[in-house]
């Protein structure tokens, strides 16, 4: 599905922003501390709660039934209303993907600075946001908004999945070959777009592709554990889920996928304060073999928006990047780079 032309062309929508995308996201290990005292819900139904930061919520509702909730939102990523739409719709959906569900109905999420930005352009945002839900299969009823200074947008979504072919983040396995089914490095390509006004259409392209069938991949191939990567990078998502699941994992750096042109962005230091953060947070926990640098590992904590699975298990014609392994005895080597 190609861009469209918008309304209002010379409108720079990432310059109303303070962050662009999932690089807007409180960092994570500020997110656990205030989240810390609201975990531990024991009602019988509830499959998937906060506990392990899961990509959605999951409740059993019938023995065969389970029902899954999520709400993803963020400031503009790129400045085309209709593609940061697009982007926020298939990032929103993205985690019902990573539970290996199916997306039932969304409701719209809105904050627009209705006195400094036309409401035309919010309307090529829900425009874009609807044009993917539909390609989801998935009905967009209804929403909220509200006037805020700072444009935002974004979905919650409710869906189903089988209850016993969940896709979580604490199921994985040691032993296992660990999958990723898109390219790294849209963060710092949104980092430069934001800088520099420069398009970068393969990072929309990753961006605006469903997840869908990766993941009915994975769930038909009987696989147990995946995640989706977004704002917390590669190494924060993939330490999350070791930590969750009580295995450590192996990375082969020279097998990670880069989007075109992220090398370059990279080089050239278009490094969003989220990515760094991302690294800071899994530094303690991470060892890396001495050929790895400095920026492989901002590479690999790369913040990205409406990022690929990263499954446990192999899924055939996407890359294997690294493996499972079993827990370490030092905590500071839960993840490995190589």
């Amino acid at each position: 599905m190609a861009s469209v032309q918008s309304s209002a062309p010379d409108l720079r929508l990432t310059g109303y922003a303070h962050g662009g995308g999932c690089a807007c996201k409180i960092p994570p290990g500020e997110l656990e501390e205030a989240v810390r005292g609201l975990t531990g819900q024991t009602a019988p139904n509830v499959l998937v709660g906060l506990d392990d930061g899961d990509d959605a919520a999951a409740v059993l509702v019938r023995d065969d039934l389970a029902v899954l909730s999520t709400a993803d939102f963020f400031t503009p990523v790129v400045d085309n209303a209709y593609d940061w739409g697009r982007i926020a719709a298939a990032n929103a959906l993205s985690d019902v993907y990573a539970m290996g569900g199916h997306p039932v109905v969304a409701i719209n999420l809105v904050g627009w600075p209705r006195d400094v930005l036309p409401m035309e352009l919010m309307s090529e945002v829900l425009q874009g946001g609807l044009d993917i839900a539909s390609e989801a299969g998935c009905p967009v009823i209804g929403g909220h908004s509200i006037d805020d200074p700072e444009p935002k947008y974004g979905m919650a979504v409710t869906g189903t999945a089988d209850p016993t072919k969940l896709l979580r983040n604490d199921t994985a396995e040691a032993g296992l070959p660990i999958t990723l089914t898109k390219p790294l490095g849209v963060g710092l390509l949104n980092n430069r777009h934001k800088q520099t006004g420069e398009v970068f259409d393969e990072a929309i392209a990753t961006m605006t592709q469903l997840n869908r069938d990766a993941s009915q991949a994975a769930v038909a191939a009987g696989l147990k554990a995946a995640t989706d990567v977004t704002g917390f990078g590669l190494l924060g998502h993939l330490y999350k889920m070791a930590r969750a699941s009580g295995v450590g994992a192996v990375i082969d750096r020279s097998a990670v996928p880069m989007v075109s042109g992220a090398a370059e962005a990279l080089r050239d230091g278009f490094v969003s304060g989220g990515t760094r953060r991302n690294l800071d947070w899994v530094r303690p926990h991470l060892t890396a073999d001495s050929r790895i640098s400095d920026d492989d590992l901002l590479f690999l904590a790369d913040a990205q928006t409406s990022g690929g699975l990263l499954v446990i298990g192999e899924l055939p014609g996407h890359p294997v990047i690294g493996e499972t392994v079993a827990l370490p005895a030092d905590d500071s080597e839960l993840v490995r780079v190589r």
